[in-house]
């Protein structure tokens, strides 16, 4: 007994993989759209504590715990890319802003 291999209909076929790059062209401007939001965030975290002039040091620290969790909110798992991307910005930011050493 021969076992025959049956494949969908060309047009079926198609039709799957037009839907696989429509969810993957969907999962890319989700990401896009969340990484942008990232960029804003950090940009605006790191204008308050470099240009507000009533911000205390533990003010400062909060924003930017805060800012790191809504970041591995949006991205979970990537600690290390967080670390190594916005920590030393912010790090060397609070340094000049409030003297620290």
């Amino acid at each position: 007994m021969e076992l025959q291999r049956t494949e969908p209909p060309d047009g079926e076929h198609n039709e799957r993989k037009d839907k696989d790059k429509d969810k993957d062209k969907d999962k890319d401007k989700e990401e896009a759209r969340r990484l942008r939001r990232l960029q804003v965030m950090m940009s605006m975290v790191m204008s308050v504590i470099s240009q507000d002039p009533d911000l205390t040091l533990e003010e400062a620290a909060e924003m930017a715990a805060n800012a790191r969790r809504a970041a591995l909110t949006m991205f979970p798992g990537k600690e290390l890319a967080y670390d190594i991307l916005y920590r030393p910005r912010l790090q060397r930011l609070m340094n000049e802003r409030f003297r620290l050493q």
